[in-house]
């Protein structure tokens, strides 16, 4: 296995090439994110550790030009950041991994040979951050009956009492074709495909007490 790294701290760079290199892996290193673009277009190697926090330039940007070069070497961010956002930001942006700089030296390399495999990996400590994270964005993308104007909710307020549209129709003083197409409207912005469906959600949510 052969490790490339970007880190501007000296000390720490060399002692994970030293760390590396004691578990038989082969270890070089950029001090600087200039030094590293320019160097890796040339390099042989199978995985790329990037620090995400260097002064002049970050390693999300770094990350970013990479793969702007369709760079195919795995990138893997080694941090002390266990923040929400740059965990989201360097997958999001192509990172194969996220790692922590404090993580035990053998969690590592084993970490390591998961990425050679093709694996996504992230550090232990992370991984409830990366949890809630999706389950976020699962929430937020979720259909949402506020997204139904006032009519479309009376509409979906009386499909899910089991009424007719001619039923709904008399009961809101419109015609049967307008409900109609407030159904459709109702069923296209919620992602749902059935007037059962419209009728489930509405009443698990309490949408309309």
């Amino acid at each position: 296995m052969k490790i490339y790294i970007i880190d501007d701290h000296a000390l720490f760079r060399n002692g994970l090439i030293a760390l590396l290199e004691s578990k038989q892996i082969s270890a070089s290193a950029a001090a600087s994110p200039k030094q590293g673009l320019i160097e890796i277009p040339s390099l042989s190697v199978d995985i790329i550790l990037l620090d995400l926090r260097m002064p002049q330039m970050s390693g999300l940007e770094v990350l970013k030009i990479l793969k702007t070069k369709n760079i195919t070497i795995p990138i893997v961010m080694l941090t002390t950041s266990t923040q929400e956002y740059d965990l989201r930001s360097c997958l999001k942006h192509g990172a194969q991994g996220y790692l922590l700089k404090d993580m035990d030296p053998d969690e590592l390399v084993d970490a390591l040979d998961e990425v050679i495999k093709g694996s996504i990996v992230v550090a232990q400590d992370m991984r409830y951050i990366l949890a809630k994270a999706l389950r976020d964005e699962l929430t937020d993308n979720e259909p949402s009956f506020g997204s139904l104007t006032s009519r479309e909710k009376e509409v979906a307020c009386q499909v899910s009492s089991g009424y007719s549209n001619k039923v709904i129709a008399r009961e809101l003083g419109i015609s049967d074709g307008t409900v109609k197409l407030h159904v459709k409207s109702i069923l296209k912005k919620l992602s749902l495909s059935s007037r059962v469906e419209v009728a489930v959600m509405v009443t698990q949510k309490g949408y309309c007490k």
